[in-house]
């Protein structure tokens, strides 16, 4: 039986050949399927963008500060420098030593005196001081406010019995008349700077001597230590016309 193959047909001699073009085929395909690409005719509304009016900024008007003008140059240097020579001689002043030595006599010092030392006027306020002036007839009182009250009462007395109330018709004066009286009653109990103050000078040369007739008091007393204290006296009368 005689075979029907050509034997000169050889089926793997382009084999090599083949396999290179199927596989540049398939390479081909693969990066055309990798590399394809779609794309959607819908269309996509991204809007309006609506661009608002630029809002204009107010700049504030400044007031630029004026400079101050440059100061004015130094004055010019003399051309010619004058030296004055110094005709005064200057006494140097020697300074003597103050080293004590063995050969240095000692002087002995006197005793020294101290003086007294001078005791301050406090004054103290009539209202509130611990131990009030006594006035003579007064010494019974017990507590400071009685001796206040009696002192008060006092005075009030002696000046109505001494005080000249015609000289005010005398003066040309009418109606009410007030004067005020300030005086204090120093550490011995005298009645010392007297001061008063009157519609008329006339009335306060009287109100002033009558103050000054006050008899002498008992000291006032602060921490048991006498003091001055001021008092003040409104004189008032009523000119009858």
């Amino acid at each position: 039986m005689e075979p029907k193959k050509n034997p000169k047909a050889n089926v793997g001699r382009n084999s090599s050949l083949y396999f290179a073009i199927g596989l540049a085929l398939l390479l081909f395909l693969t990066n055309m399927a990798i590399n394809y690409k779609t794309y959607d005719d819908k269309e996509v509304e991204i809007g309006m963008v609506a661009m608002e009016q630029e809002i204009e900024e107010e700049i504030p008007l400044t007031n630029q500060m004026a400079t101050p003008p440059p100061p004015p140059p130094p004055p010019a240097a003399p051309e010619v420098i004058e030296v004055v020579e110094d005709e005064v001689e200057v006494e140097e002043t020697v300074i003597e030593s103050t080293e004590v030595s063995q050969e240095t006599e000692i002087v002995e010092v006197a005793d020294v005196e101290v003086a007294a030392a001078v005791e301050e006027d406090i004054e103290v306020p009539f209202a509130v001081i611990e131990n009030v002036p006594v006035f003579p007839g007064c010494e019974k009182k017990k507590t400071n406010q009685e001796k206040k009250d009696c002192m008060s009462e006092k005075i009030t007395q002696f000046v109505g019995k001494k005080f000249n109330t015609d000289l005010a018709s005398d003066l040309g004066l009418s109606g009410r008349q007030r004067i005020n009286v300030i005086f204090k009653i120093d550490k011995s109990g005298k009645v010392t700077g007297i001061r008063a103050r009157a519609p008329h000078p006339g009335l306060e040369k009287e109100a002033a001597r009558v103050i000054g007739m006050l008899p002498q008091m008992e000291p006032g007393k602060q921490r048991g230590k006498a003091v001055t204290v001021p008092y003040s006296l409104p004189i008032v009368f009523q000119v009858q016309d």
